[in-house]
């Protein structure tokens, strides 16, 4: 009887431990079944960041490919991608439907600084993750303000300082002229570049001029910075601007330095268009491998990232950094889905994003990795200088930070 009655206390206690274990396994906030993870991002198909849209598309052909291999931990992952037009108020429209209608479990690579500003609070407010924001602009690094929302580019402030080392190690005497997006992301790199130079901005920079992302071109501006008589041009813009400007500054005959920004240094959506000849010579930062540098070519990333454009976009440049970006960024999306295992809450979800620590990714350079932490969102606070010879952008340098300068090359 004694042992009988153990039997079933037994058996009864690994029923109790089997059916806590299921149930600690498995946790799920909208968006999330036993079957599938529902993710959104608002992306700008058209509008005048549309360029930027390939970014949007090589995310939804990966996750096509991550699906085909069996989903992430049993489960197939859907990406709603939804059109804002790069406009504040459509992006706060498309997110609440998101949100409230299609029942999200996150917010992933949602594309912009307006953008993302019109979105920030609702998406805080109702604590739902804004993961890997497409925008260098520092708001999103505020774990204090904003736990919800987490960067993944470098900042804009930062790489414009990183600018002005460069300049100061290598062009001390620069007269520069500015071209800057009148909003976060202008008022962001001239911050930076103003406070790398420190006391010699004030002499070193001769002349500035903003634009709208409503204006139709920007040779008005141009024809001011050039006036000025400046010999570097740091360019604050987005593609459709730099691409102007580059062209605009090449049809005056006038030959200054070009400094484009991270933002703006597509090889087909900038260089291309403002005419190849135009843009050689040109100065960028970047955080990735270069697809045409023989130095990769025995690179498993590499290789895996050139297999999969060719699969899926043979018509398209895989030099293209916007879809560098996109591949980049939702290759550590589904890092984090995977990490969240079988506990997909959004809690779950924002604490595997903010606790990466030394994650390698295929594209990125060689020692940048991301790291994360819950007191410090930025994920990467290193990049290295390319030039452009008038195919491709070639490396040069060490990699460097905010506080760290190059040598001389």
């Amino acid at each position: 009887m004694i042992k009988r009655s153990a039997f079933y206390v037994a058996a009864g206690i690994l029923c109790l431990l089997g059916a806590s274990g299921a149930f600690a396994q498995k946790k799920y906030d909208p968006g999330a079944t036993d079957t599938e993870i529902k993710i959104g991002q608002n992306a700008p198909f058209s509008g005048p960041a549309s360029s930027y849209s390939m970014l949007s598309r090589v995310q939804s052909a990966y996750i096509k490919t991550v699906n085909d291999r069996g989903g992430i931990n049993g489960r197939k992952i859907t990406l709603l991608s939804r059109d804002d037009g790069y406009s504040p108020p459509k992006s706060l429209d498309v997110i609440r439907q998101l949100v409230e209608d299609e029942q999200v479990l996150a917010i992933v690579s949602p594309f912009g600084t307006p953008t993302n500003a019109a979105i920030q609070k609702y998406l805080n407010t109702n604590n739902v993750p804004q993961l890997l924001v497409q925008s260098g602009a520092s708001r999103w690094n505020a774990p204090k303000t904003f736990p919800w929302t987490t960067p993944y580019s470098p900042f804009y402030d930062t790489e414009g300082e990183i600018f002005a080392n460069y300049l100061l190690r290598n062009k001390p005497d620069a007269k520069i002229a500015v071209l800057y997006q009148s909003d976060d992301i202008g008022r962001d790199y001239l911050k930076g570049l103003r406070e790398g130079l420190g006391e010699q901005a004030a002499t070193m920079i001769v002349k500035e001029a903003s634009y709208q992302t409503t204006d139709p071109t920007i040779d008005s501006q141009i024809l001011v910075l050039k006036d000025s008589g400046a010999d570097v041009v740091f360019l604050a813009a987005q593609n459709k601007f730099a691409a102007q400007a580059i062209r605009k500054i090449h049809e005056l005959g006038w030959k200054p330095t070009l400094l484009l920004t991270s933002i703006a240094n597509s090889v087909s959506g900038v260089l291309a268009p403002a005419g190849l000849e135009a843009s050689t010579g040109a100065i960028t930062t970047t955080i990735y491998k270069v697809p045409d540098d023989p130095a990769w070519a025995d690179d498993k990333g590499m290789k895996d990232y050139l297999a999969f454009m060719k699969e899926n976009f043979p018509a398209s440049s895989p030099n293209d950094i916007t879809a560098i970006t996109g591949y980049a960024a939702i290759e550590i999306a589904v890092e984090i889905l995977k990490r969240c295992g079988d506990d997909l809450t959004r809690a779950n979800v924002l604490k595997q994003a903010t606790n990466l620590k030394g994650l390698k990714v295929s594209m990125l350079i060689n020692g940048i990795t991301i790291q994360t932490t819950p007191e410090n969102y930025a994920a990467i606070e290193q990049t290295r200088f390319a030039k452009f010879d008038g195919k491709n952008w070639i490396l040069f340098g060490d990699l460097v930070g905010k506080t760290q300068s190059i040598s001389k090359r």
